[in-house]
C-alpha cells in the first residue's frame, strides 16, 4: 500500500470494464462506487471523459450508465459552473430482496476467506508510519460516525485493512465481495447496540494488526464478520 488511502480501492472500483457487456458492467461498477462509500452521498463523481478513460469504454457509454443511475434515483446531474454527476443524498431506500441460502453461504465464506486473509498479511507486513496513521484514523472515523454515515465509513475500514495487506489484486476481490454484502445490509436498519459491539472489535482488529499479531488479527476478524453474518442470516433467511 502507497501512502496515499484507498488508493488500490479506487484502482478496483474503476479499472477497465469487460467489452462484452460495457454498458451493464458500467452501471454495475459505479454502484459499487456507491454501495462501497469510495463516494459519499452529495459528493461528485468523476468527470465523464475521466471515467470513459479508466473503464475503457466510450463517453457515451458513461452517459447512459450515469442516466439509467439517474432514473434510479442513484445519481443527481447538475448543470452550470459548479455542476456535474453526484451522488444522490439520501440514496434510495434498498428494497429487501430473495436471497437462496445457497447464495448467502457462498458470499459471506467467500467473505471470512477474503478478510480474514487480509488482515492476517497486514499483520505480517512492516507497516510506514504513514499506514499506521491511516489505519488507526479510519477506527476512529467509524467510531465517531453517526448513524448515517457508519454502513460507509465502517465499509472504507475494511477496505483499508485490504489495501495494508499489500496484495492489490485482493482488493479488488474483497471491494466486489463487500459491495454485495452492504447490497443486503442496506436492506435492513443499523442497530445502535450492534454499532458499540462492532466499533470494539474493530479496535481489536486493529490493534492486532499494528502490533504485528496475525493469529490475533486473523481471529478477531473472524469474529466480527461472525455478528454481520448472524443479522444478515436472521434478515435474509
Amino acid at each position: 500500500m502507497t501512502d496515499s488511502p484507498l488508493k488500490e480501492v479506487r484502482k478496483a472500483v474503476y479499472r477497465p470494464v469487460r467489452e462484452g457487456n460495457a454498458l451493464e458492467d458500467t452501471v454495475a461498477r459505479l454502484v459499487q462506487t456507491i454501495r462501497l462509500g469510495v463516494v459519499a452521498p452529495g459528493e461528485s463523481l468523476p468527470a465523464e471523459r475521466e471515467l470513459a478513460a479508466r473503464y475503457a469504454v466510450s463517453r457515451d457509454t458513461v452517459r447512459e450508465a450515469i442516466r439509467e443511475l439517474a432514473d434510479t434515483g442513484f445519481l443527481v446531474r447538475r448543470r452550470g459552473r459548479y455542476g456535474g454527476t453526484f451522488v444522490a443524498d439520501p440514496l434510495p431506500a434498498a428494497t429487501p430482496e430473495a436471497v437462496s441460502p445457497d447464495e448467502l453461504e457462498d458470499v459471506l465464506g467467500l467473505r471470512r476467506v477474503l478478510e480474514a486473509g487480509a488482515a492476517r498479511a497486514a499483520a505480517e507486513r512492516t507497516l510506514s508510519p504513514a499506514v499506521r496513521a491511516d489505519l488507526w484514523a479510519r477506527h476512529e472515523e467509524a467510531c465517531a460516525a453517526g448513524e448515517a454515515d457508519y454502513r460507509r465509513l465502517d465499509t472504507l475500514l475494511h477496505l483499508t485493512v485490504a489495501e495494508v495487506a499489500g496484495i492489490p489484486s485482493l482488493v479488488a476481490l474483497v471491494a466486489e465481495n463487500r459491495a454485495r454484502v452492504n447490497a443486503w445490509l442496506d436492506t435492513f436498519p443499523l442497530l445502535p447496540r450492534n454499532i458499540e459491539h462492532s466499533n470494539a472489535q474493530h479496535e481489536r482488529i486493529v490493534t492486532a494488526i499494528l502490533s504485528g499479531r496475525a493469529d490475533a488479527a486473523e481471529m478477531a476478524l473472524l469474529e466480527h464478520l461472525a455478528g454481520s453474518e448472524a443479522l444478515l442470516r436472521g434478515f435474509l433467511g
